[in-house]
């Protein structure tokens, strides 16, 4: 019985029309990066979140799981 031989896909194009990215994925990274980037040269500014205490009791108490 012969086997099937498999025909090789055409390559992609790569002239034309590109994929455009929208505004805000080049704007959200960099705004994110110096933010970052803003907190690392002034440290007081960044202040630690008041949490729920249920939240950190519940976060306390996976720890003390994964502990053991």
């Amino acid at each position: 019985m012969p086997a099937h031989t498999h025909t090789r896909p055409r390559p992609a194009t790569t002239g034309g029309a590109g994929t455009r990215l929208p505004w805000w994925a080049l704007a959200l990274p960099a705004l994110a990066f110096a933010a970052l980037l803003a907190l690392m040269l002034n440290p007081s500014n960044a202040h630690a979140a008041t949490g729920d205490p249920a939240i950190t009791r519940l976060l306390q108490r996976a720890q003390e799981l994964i502990a053991r």
